[in-house]
């Protein structure tokens, strides 16, 4: 892997996309020290921990802590996009416009924009109103008023347009999908922080170095199963008819359908923690509502009621945008127009039938096994005597952390191979041009 990356770097075009990606996350993460004007970010630290704190600053990389200028993150963004996601589904309008080609998604996408601002912008009168307002952590000379409200509000519009700005050129001119590496990056910063922390526990004799490096290597072979089960796929056979055009032959070739086991990716993860992320904000805004408190649990991962419910959650995301990025229907029809089918089974309706049948079968098994490794290190945690885990270690963490990175070396690796440079799979000597490196 190493040799690849090297071997990224000596490629001009190639190692431009990737100092793009490093320079552009370099931003978002320096955007960390940037406070929102009028709070005390020193005074509000310990004040937002814990419960929902703990949960928003693991979806936006430690900013909620801080309460900095990118302090919502890409939460409002996910939220919007699930949104349109859905309405895509059940309003005909948004579902036309999805068929429109590149036109229709960049509407679309323009759409997912105005709501996660309108999103942002409810979301920071919010924070500002009900959770940072009532504290003492307002700097000298700011006051719980309509003009602290706007501020926050504005300020918190403002770092949402331009964290999204910054995942779309990273999409655009990087590799990779930015909001996912905008994640990812807020995840892998906080390691050093989670580790030292673990480590720390053990010297308070809160936990025993032993369950503690029992959990790590049970760990890293959980990681294993995911980096095996995330790359698993089923092949589809596929033949083209052969006919004669003139003098010359075309088609009759074979090849195959891709149908990954977790066709789904990381995204099902982030869903579900923006879901958790919603009712746990309205507990910590209302603390009084016994009731609210109650119904709290059944949203917090860290404890068994909460792993329950994101277990459910991630298994519900898995059908539903496999569903959306699967179309066997649109795919059915594909082959018929171009001459293909599958081996044995009619073109048509029944060809529909058959990838249906296959898609809700790995499906089943995909959303199962995201459910699993999602419940897993929890559950090493408990049996190890480690207890509650940090958010970054647990099952949503992992295979965000997980599932981002192979995303990213796969886009990576293709690249590679275009130009005829060997990937991470593949093992060798470089080959360019007739030469030999």
């Amino acid at each position: 892997m190493l040799s690849a990356f090297g071997n990224a770097f000596r490629i001009p075009d190639l190692r431009a996309k990737l100092l793009v990606v490093i320079g552009l996350l370099s931003v978002y993460r320096l955007g960390v020290f940037i406070p929102t004007p009028g709070v005390d970010a020193e005074r509000l630290q310990g004040q937002l921990s814990g419960g929902v704190f703990e949960l928003l600053g693991f979806i936006s990389g430690g900013n909620i802590e801080q309460f900095s200028v990118f302090a919502l993150g890409v939460i409002p963004y996910i939220t919007a996009s699930i949104i349109i996601q859905l309405l895509t589904s059940v309003y005909p309008p948004l579902e036309k416009l999805s068929k429109e080609g590149e036109e229709g998604r960049r509407r679309i996408t323009q759409y997912t924009r105005y709501g996660a601002i309108g999103l942002g912008a409810v979301q920071g009168l919010f924070l500002a109103t009900a959770l940072i307002g009532p504290t003492d952590a307002l700097r000298v000379g700011w006051s719980n008023g309509p003009f602290f409200w706007l501020t926050v509000v504005i300020t918190q519009i403002a770092g949402i347009a331009v964290v999204m700005y910054l995942g779309e050129k990273i999409t655009e001119y990087g590799i990779g999908n930015g909001i996912s590496l905008i994640i990812y990056a807020g995840i892998v910063g906080a390691y050093p922080q989670a580790v030292a922390q673990s480590l720390s526990l053990v010297g308070s004799g809160e936990s025993n170095i032993f369950g503690l490096i029992i959990f790590f290597l049970l760990l890293v072979f959980a990681i294993a199963g995911m980096v095996l089960i995330q790359q698993a796929e089923r092949r589809i056979p596929v033949q083209y008819a052969r006919k004669v055009v003139g003098r010359r032959v075309m088609g009759g070739q074979s090849t195959y359908i891709p149908m990954r086991l977790n066709a789904a990716g990381v995204i099902p993860v982030i869903f579900a923690v923006s879901v958790l992320v919603i009712p746990s904000t309205l507990i910590a805004a209302f603390p009084n509502v016994v009731w609210l408190q109650a119904a709290g649990v059944w949203f917090n991962p860290a404890n068994w009621q909460g792993l329950i419910v994101s277990t459910l959650l991630i298994v519900a995301f898995t059908y539903f945008y496999t569903q959306i990025s699967f179309d066997p229907k649109r795919i059915s029809e594909n082959l018929r127009e171009y001459g293909g089918f599958v081996p044995g089974v009619r073109p048509g309706q029944q060809t529909t039938e058959h990838l249906t049948r296959i898609t809700n079968r790995i499906t089943l098994w995909g959303a199962l096994f995201l459910g699993l490794v999602n419940a897993l290190p929890q559950l090493l945690g408990w049996i190890t005597g480690q207890g509650t885990l940090s958010l970054v270690f647990s099952g949503i963490g992992l295979l965000i952390v997980v599932g981002v990175a192979l995303d990213t070396l796969r886009q990576l690796e293709s690249q590679l191979k275009m130009r005829h440079y060997d990937g991470f799979v593949s093992r060798g000597r470089i080959r360019g041009r007739g030469r030999r490196f």
